[in-house]
């Protein structure tokens, strides 16, 4: 306040004093300018006194009966040595415009940052301010789907808030933090708001990256505003989503980052449980947290978030069919099967694609087809409308013939469910599509399948046409295949010298090896499966039994 009272009369001082400075410069009398030639023809007969330069881009001349007059400067290096030849004398001065401009941008500059000085003040509240809806979310548990020893961990949160002193009576006391680990799209969002919803707590929720703003110190006025918030409240459950923004382990790199972490860190040390407050946050990668936001005390309680099993994704299918006009054909237990490895956000998109598709043919209902349209669209992509040529289909249905030969001779816990050569929008000239058991631990023989499986495309190209002219089309298998093998040889340690670069180029060969073997002693199969293709162009599961038996 009291920079302001000063600043004002300060300001109209300098404004006084510059328009006194233009007023005075320019209320001179203007000289006669005289031309170029006109000046060097007064000088050479004597008439000029003397000529000041330096002053702008004229020279302001005195001549001998006193007159004043200017000529523009021609910035000629001889100017000068030229007129004391004639014996006129010469002044050199600066000029006065520089400094009644320098004038003006000092005072422009004391303008700005004044008014930047208030705006800042009041831009820093306003960015620290935190706007979060702390209403009760209307979801409660019975909303999610995930396994029991994670709904018992999140049924003991809600219980804490409440019921604190059923657990005070037995020395117990409520996590300060808990740390909602898994991979995206798997509902870790979803749990924290059926935590809220089920202890009909308030819900404070705020993104990572919400803390991390241009000027230092915003966010961590945001932490603290946050965990006010909470306890003015009486409590509730603080969310923070993608704690890697802010929670990542430290270096000197980013100070507000640091400084928001630093903030949180203490918050969450300076609040017991008697306060009513718990804080969730969700990320991706455990690893790659502070160990300081891990220790105890702080998220002491971590709660992983997986891929949901076959009876986790029935639920959440049909927690997300009920407002949905699915004809009875739909078989939701079918879906659940074929999803494997699906995340709750991927199911409820498959379901939210196959009612786009119902309403854009206006059917009324969701049919199977929908399903199965929608399903194609999340995993491989729309059906492109580029088509091959005859050779391209021949070379494709060999491809995929490879792939789906080897997945059912090698693979017989997988189930095949498509094979096409239609290409995709995401550039696949075709594709094969298996669905794998839900299992926690795989074999090393079944790995050797699915490394099979991933080269039976290229092997029959190359029966097909020779190792000169095999395509381009194997790309994605050959990434596929070397992240198995380099998964085998290094994080499985089932190669057999030790050394994970070798082991890996063994496992290759050898899984190359096999394929080759395998299509050549089934080579009629490989035929039939690759003719039905280039003739139906898409082979569903029952008919890709038939012709495989």
């Amino acid at each position: 306040m009291k920079q302001k009272r000063w600043m004002g009369p300060v300001v109209f001082a300098m404004v006084g004093v510059l328009c006194l400075l233009f007023f005075i410069q320019g209320g001179r009398d203007t000289p006669e300018t005289l031309s170029y030639p006109d000046f060097w023809f007064l000088a050479e007969e004597g008439l000029v006194d003397k000529v000041a330069m330096g002053g702008g881009d004229m020279w302001q001349v005195t001549l001998k009966d006193g007159a004043k007059a200017q000529t523009p400067d021609p910035r000629a290096q001889d100017g000068k040595e030229r007129l004391l030849k004639l014996n006129i004398e010469v002044q050199e001065r600066e000029s006065a415009g520089p400094g009644l401009a320098l004038g003006a941008v000092l005072l422009l500059a004391l303008l700005f940052f004044a008014q930047a000085r208030d705006r800042g003040a009041a831009g820093l509240k306003k960015f620290a301010a935190v706007q979060v809806d702390e209403r009760v979310p209307q979801v409660t548990l019975k909303d999610v789907a995930v396994p029991p020893e994670t709904l018992q961990s999140i049924r003991d949160l809600a219980d804490f808030l409440k019921e604190p002193r059923k657990f005070g009576e037995y020395g117990a006391r409520a996590p300060r933090g808990v740390m909602l680990y898994g991979p995206p799209g798997t509902g870790k969002t979803l749990l924290a708001r059926a935590l809220a919803g089920e202890a009909k707590a308030p819900f404070f929720a705020m993104g990572g990256a919400d803390f991390v703003q241009v000027y230092v110190g915003v966010g961590a006025s945001r932490v603290r505003e946050l965990f006010r918030k909470a306890r003015k409240a009486g409590g509730g459950v603080i969310f923070i989503d993608e704690i890697d923004a802010i929670g990542k382990k430290r270096d000197s790199a980013n100070d507000e980052r640091e400084q928001t972490l630093n903030a949180l860190l203490t918050e969450m040390s300076g609040f017991s449980g008697e306060d009513g407050v718990i804080v969730l946050a969700a990320t991706n990668r455990l690893d790659t947290l502070d160990p300081a936001l891990l220790r105890e005390g702080r998220f002491d309680r971590r709660i992983e978030v997986g891929l949901p099993d076959c009876a986790q994704r029935l639920k959440i299918l049909q927690v997300h069919a009920r407002k949905k006009p699915l004809a009875p054909s739909v078989s939701l237990e079918r879906w659940a099967e074929q999803t494997a490895l699906f995340s709750g956000a991927q199911l409820e998109t498959l379901l939210n694609e196959a009612a786009i598709r119902a309403a854009r043919r206006s059917g009324g209902q969701i049919l199977e087809c929908d399903v199965e349209k929608a399903f194609c669209s999340v995993t491989v992509g729309e059906d492109s409308p580029r088509r091959m040529t005859e050779e391209e289909k021949r070379v494709t249905a060999w491809h995929e013939a490879g792939h789906a030969l080897i997945t059912r001779r090698l693979l017989p816990k997988a189930r095949l469910t498509r094979v096409t050569i239609i290409p995709s929008s995401r550039g696949a000239a075709g594709y094969s599509m298996s669905v794998q058991p839900d299992q926690l631990l795989h074999t090393r023989q079944e790995l050797m399948g699915m490394l099979c499986a991933a080269l039976g495309g290229r092997a029959a190209e190359e029966m097909l046409l020779g190792w000169e002219n095999v395509t381009t089309g194997a790309a994605n298998d050959l990434k596929k295949a070397r992240d198995i093998a380099s998964a085998m040889a290094g994080e499985f340690m089932m190669g057999e010298s030790g050394d994970a670069e070798e082991d890996k180029k063994a496992l290759l060969a050898q899984a190359m090896e096999e394929t080759r073997r395998i299509l050549s002693q089934n080579l009629d199969a490989l035929e039939a499966l690759s003719d039905a293709l280039i003739k139906r162009e898409t082979l569903r599961e029952e008919e890709i039994a038939e012709i495989l038996g």
